[in-house]
């Protein structure tokens, strides 16, 4: 069996699991979050000591309709490799320090087979922007299947066909990994990051890199919320001048709920 490791535990999230259990339960229990049951979440991806409250938005919000969901496919962008199109990964579990999760490669070879992902384990083994969703899930329900996708340099129309794909499959939930502006004075971050809000929250589709690094898996996530007439509500916005970093060079981040 084809197990792929945690690449950034002790860096991005605690090594110890009890260390690593108490952070994200108290994450979620500070975050509550309530509503109507969501296709899609998107959450940021940066170290839980900066973004994880955010993100414990999104998570609390699936939290009543976990009984309607076994699999959760993860997009987001591939920051460590230069990569075009999609890519799934070829391993079958996926270890951290709270234990193994299924990766559902069975759905990930439908992907290949449609000619909408290709295998590429390279782009996947030291990336976090994935990684760091894994924590918040197992505490919420560890029997869940995860898919990864990472989305390299692909038009929207290609992505939204990819989430029209595994939406189909029932009990799936889209889980859209990106953060907003990087390393801008504080002031400067917030009004980049309000027009990037404006953007999302209307449905356009052409969020620049420069507003958020996930921006082609979100530009596809926007492009199939628009087809399907689905709604974008806002979660919960920070950055990281507001959590652990220096208010000189801060990220942006957000959590939406799409239904």
């Amino acid at each position: 069996m084809r197990i792929k490791q945690s690449a950034v535990a002790g860096m991005f999230y605690p090594d110890n699991p009890d260390e690593l259990a108490l952070m994200v339960s108290q994450l979620l229990a500070d975050n509550p979050q309530q509503g109507c049951r969501p296709v899609a979440i998107q959450v940021p991806h940066a170290g839980l000591i900066y973004s994880g409250g955010i993100a414990a938005k999104a998570y609390n919000r699936i939290r009543p309709y976990l009984k309607e969901i076994r699999r959760v496919v993860l997009l987001g962008p591939a920051h460590r490799v230069p990569l075009r199109g999609m890519a799934v990964i070829g391993a079958e579990m996926w270890q951290t320090p709270l234990g193994p999760l299924q990766i559902d490669r069975e759905l990930g070879a439908k992907l290949v087979d449609d000619g909408l992902a290709v295998v590429n384990d390279t782009a996947h083994a030291q990336e976090h922007c994935l990684e760091i969703q894994l924590p918040f899930l197992q505490l919420l329900d560890g029997a869940l299947k995860v898919l990864p996708v990472l989305v390299g340099q692909t038009p929207s129309e290609d992505v939204a066909a990819l989430i029209s794909r595994v939406l189909r499959e029932p009990h799936t939930l889209l889980v859209i990994s990106s953060d907003l502006s990087h390393f801008h004075p504080y002031a400067e971050a917030q009004q980049i990051d309000r027009a990037t809000l404006q953007q999302i929250s209307h449905l356009a589709t052409d969020i620049k890199p420069q507003q958020a690094c996930g921006c082609n898996a979100l530009n596809g996530m926007l492009t199939y919320a628009a087809e399907h007439r689905l709604e974008a509500e806002l979660l919960g916005y920070c950055n990281s001048g507001d959590t652990a970093g220096d208010q000189s060079r801060v990220v942006g981040y957000s959590s939406y709920a799409f239904y």
